[in-house]
């Protein structure tokens, strides 16, 4: 009777079994994992819809590569703004679309009964009841019978390896694309919390108007996206990047020389706001919890974070120790993935329905 029982569970019958789908709704970018595969779609959070024909005929990464180059009828739209949708329409057709290009070609070996689907999310920690609707209601349009919300701070510590469960502090900062969110988890949940929007996407606007004021040309943002991603540097290195845009003063096309030094002069309000909020989430969170965070220090994630010497410039400003991890922009989706192996974990960290 046992070795039945332990060849039925073996057996992955359509009627009960579940196929897990996880998506991490970034601004900049779209994540989605398979339970079985690991992350199969990484996409910029971008689409382009045709004002005439009324419909959506360019998506991801082709959708962001056209930002400034179509015509009026064309409209470039992202769907997420800072961690939460602001496009309902046009974040199901993205989803839909991405899902037709990474998931459904996994559910085609399922001829005659698919199997229930179950998506797992992440959202951002400062989730209103309103923005965590939107996202059940549009992965329920897309056909998931089951949704659980995670936060994700709570998903990002444990793509990192922690056992949050554990009644160990530790603070994270996740510098995104729209927020930047900072937590304090222990025990399985967020003891103390703040966010900033001035993450990834408004510091392509600083740096966007240091140019025009500094050096008197009109940039655009993708070319702002790629500064910030080649030159931001907080060690001793000094790069130089040539970039082309428009003159203030002709309205002609203009090149000028970029430097380190510029990106960094730029960016400096915004990485003093995360430090100037990391101590005040420090001085309002409970004296108990301070001296771990001392010992074991900050945990860095978010496509920011990649940005050389960005870890130890905090770490000398805030006189704690802060650490980047791998793949720092993954860290939320390959938590993700880790809860649909464990479903009580699920549960116990699943967001209450509304």
């Amino acid at each position: 009777m046992l070795n039945f029982r332990q060849l039925f569970n073996k057996i992955k019958l359509p009627f009960f079994s579940t196929f897990d789908v996880c998506f991490d709704l970034g601004t900049s970018n779209t994540r989605i994992g398979i339970g079985e595969k690991g992350i199969v779609l990484i996409e910029p959070s971008y689409l382009g819809y045709n004002t005439s024909s009324k419909e959506y005929i360019f998506f991801g990464g082709e959708a962001k590569s056209i930002v400034g180059k179509t015509p009026d009828f064309i409209k470039i739209i992202r769907p997420v703004i800072n961690g939460v949708i602001s496009d309902f329409d046009a974040q199901f057709a993205m989803l839909q679309y991405f899902m037709k290009k990474s998931v459904n070609i996994y559910l085609d070996r399922y001829k005659i009964v698919k199997p229930q689907l179950r998506a797992v999310a992440a959202v951002p920690n400062s989730v209103t009841e309103i923005e965590q609707k939107a996202v059940e209601e549009v992965l329920y349009k897309i056909g998931f019978s089951q949704v659980y919300l995670i936060e994700k701070p709570l998903a990002s510590g444990i793509g990192i390896g922690l056992n949050i469960f554990y009644h160990h502090p530790h603070l994270l900062i996740d510098v995104g694309g729209g927020l930047i969110e900072m937590s304090i988890i222990s025990g399985g949940g967020i003891v103390s919390k703040k966010t900033l929007k001035v993450a990834g996407d408004n510091m392509n606007l600083v740096l966007a108007n240091y140019a025009y004021l500094k050096y008197g040309i009109v940039l655009g943002d993708n070319t702002c996206e790629h500064l910030k991603i080649y030159l931001l540097n907080f060690k001793q290195e000094n790069k130089t990047f040539t970039v082309r845009g428009k003159s203030l003063e002709t309205g002609l096309p203009k090149s000028v020389r970029i430097k380190t030094s510029d990106v960094k002069e730029a960016l400096y309000g915004n990485i003093y706001q995360i430090v100037d909020n990391v101590k005040d989430l420090i001085d309002i969170s409970p004296p108990e919890v301070l001296d771990e965070i001392y010992n074991r220090g900050i945990i860095l994630t978010g496509g920011v974070a990649k940005a050389i010497g960005l870890d130890q410039f905090l770490a000398s400003e805030l006189k704690i120790d802060v650490n980047s991890v791998t793949d720092p922009d993954d860290t939320v989706i390959k938590g993700l993935l880790k809860l649909t192996q464990n479903f009580p974990d699920l549960l116990k960290l699943a967001m209450p329905k509304i």
